[in-house]
């Protein structure tokens, strides 16, 4: 099985979703989880950590450190299930190849449409005309974050519960 299947698969069993896996120098293994209904807390990743551990020793995976980590405030944006999850929120896009002559855009995500395997995400921006709308696949994205909304009155933005 493959490292990132694995961890997945343990993580999803542990009500968890894997966000991101990143390999570094040294042997470092970094996991970022979520938890779509609460967001992490300190404690998720303390037990995820301790079940990593095990399962990656049973797996005989080799590796030096493992680091579990909250996705934070910036959120990537991987998978389709996460524009969908993430839409009406602004997001920070970078595409593979230029659109006329941009590959960096800053907008509201829109709902993806269209046929499975084909779906169309849209992400609404301020263009030199006023809004504008730009549609993409996800082959097309290099990278996708949230922006940070940060309420100092510990109001946060709804849906965004990082």
């Amino acid at each position: 099985m493959h490292l990132a299947d694995l961890i997945e698969t343990t993580l999803n069993g542990m009500g968890y979703e894997l966000v991101e896996l990143e390999r570094a120098p040294g042997g470092l293994m970094r996991v970022y989880i979520d938890q779509p209904e609460t967001g992490i807390v300190i404690e998720d990743c303390e037990k995820v950590s301790r079940q990593l551990t095990h399962v990656l020793t049973v797996e005989n995976i080799d590796y030096e450190r493992l680091e579990v980590s909250s996705p934070g405030l910036d959120r990537p944006l991987k998978k389709l299930a996460d524009f969908v999850r993430f839409a009406g929120q602004e997001a920070r896009v970078t595409l593979r190849l230029p659109v006329n002559g941009q590959k960096n855009f800053v907008g509201i995500l829109q709902t993806p449409t269209g046929e499975p395997g084909a779906e169309q995400i849209g992400l609404e921006f301020e263009g030199q005309n006023g809004t504008a709308l730009l549609e993409f696949t996800i082959s097309d994205v290099d990278r996708a974050r949230l922006v940070p909304v940060i309420d100092f009155k510990g109001n946060q933005k709804k849906g965004n519960k990082q």
